[in-house]
């Protein structure tokens, strides 16, 4: 009777070992098939970003924007300080011919004025005869001296009178920069970052530096329809210097930096993903991509900050993620 206690003893103790054996060895095969899915995840997840993935209408509500890369012109710009100015030729001192007493006056500071209006009436001191003083050109009194009963003296009585049809725009060219500046090149005017800028070309570059600024002037002449540019408005004159061809060019408001490396978001199938770029040439606006993006793939190109702020929270504004 012991001796059957003792083999069925033995038996269950040999079936338990092996049973359990048969068990830790099943689990580690199932918790190792779960690690290494989670692992694939982990990975998968890194490299395509699901977290970043959103819905069109949270994207509009973060103003997030979708471009394609392309390639396109970079324009090497060159700022510059510059000022309108009246253009000496089309700017006339009409002063009266004899001393004598102002009659009348019939234009003031402001008043349009076509080529031979009258401008006043003068009675001469010599002949006590009344002459008229009429306008030389076709433009706008700019300054006047002149009041109804007084005498005038020679220059120190005129209307200024200006055609401001066209202006000069003189620009203040540093001596580093002279070298490459050159007649026919193309400039954009900026009189303020709510005004689109006003194209135009240098038709002169000043043989001399200014002694007391030493910098050269380079003018350029625009058309001044509806009076925007007005002599004495300081500008800024964005000269473009050199244009290069590029395979891939980007706003810079895509780039990003995560880790101390220069990065843009793609979009994919995933979402969208970080992706390390080498860039080029730049410019105000825009950038030279040498490595990284291939044309015709979607990226933002604006609120790249919001993925970036995303990524490192790892969530979407509570419940916003996709």
């Amino acid at each position: 009777m012991n001796k059957q206690i003792l083999i069925t003893i033995v038996i269950t103790a040999t079936l338990t070992f092996f049973g359990t054996l048969l068990f830790l060895h099943y689990n580690h095969e199932i918790t190792g098939h779960a690690e290494h899915h989670d692992e694939h995840v982990d990975e998968h997840g890194k490299k395509h970003s699901p977290d970043l993935s959103y819905s069109p209408e949270i994207l509009k509500e973060f103003d997030i924007q979708i471009g394609t890369v392309s390639g396109g012109v970079l324009e090497e710009i060159i700022d510059l300080p510059g000022e309108i100015q009246i253009d000496p030729d089309r700017l006339a001192h009409v002063t009266p011919r004899f001393d004598g007493i102002v009659k009348e006056v019939f234009k003031q500071i402001g008043d349009r004025v076509k080529k031979d209006e009258l401008l006043a009436i003068i009675e001469s001191n010599e002949s006590l005869t009344p002459y008229e003083l009429r306008s030389s050109i076709e433009g706008i009194v700019i300054d006047m001296h002149f009041t109804k009963g007084e005498t005038t003296q020679g220059p120190d009585h005129f209307f200024a009178v200006a055609d401001l049809s066209k202006v000069w725009v003189n620009l203040s060219v540093y001596q580093k920069y002279l070298p490459r500046f050159s007649i026919g090149q193309t400039v954009n005017i900026l009189l303020s970052s709510d005004i689109p800028p006003v194209s135009g070309k240098i038709s002169y570059i000043s043989p001399t530096l200014d002694e007391n600024t030493r910098t050269a002037t380079a003018r350029v002449i625009l058309k001044n329809k509806g009076s925007k540019f007005r002599p004495g408005q300081f500008i800024t004159g964005q000269v473009v210097v050199n244009r290069t061809n590029c395979e891939i060019i980007i706003p810079k408001t895509a780039l990003e930096m995560i880790n101390d490396q220069q990065v843009i978001f793609v979009r994919d199938e995933h979402g969208f993903e970080p992706v390390q770029v080498k860039i080029g040439k730049d410019n105000n606006h825009s950038v030279e991509i040498l490595s990284g993006l291939m044309s015709g793939e979607k990226y933002v190109k604006k609120g790249g900050f919001i993925l970036k702020a995303q990524l490192e929270k790892g969530s979407f504004g509570g419940g916003h993620s996709h």
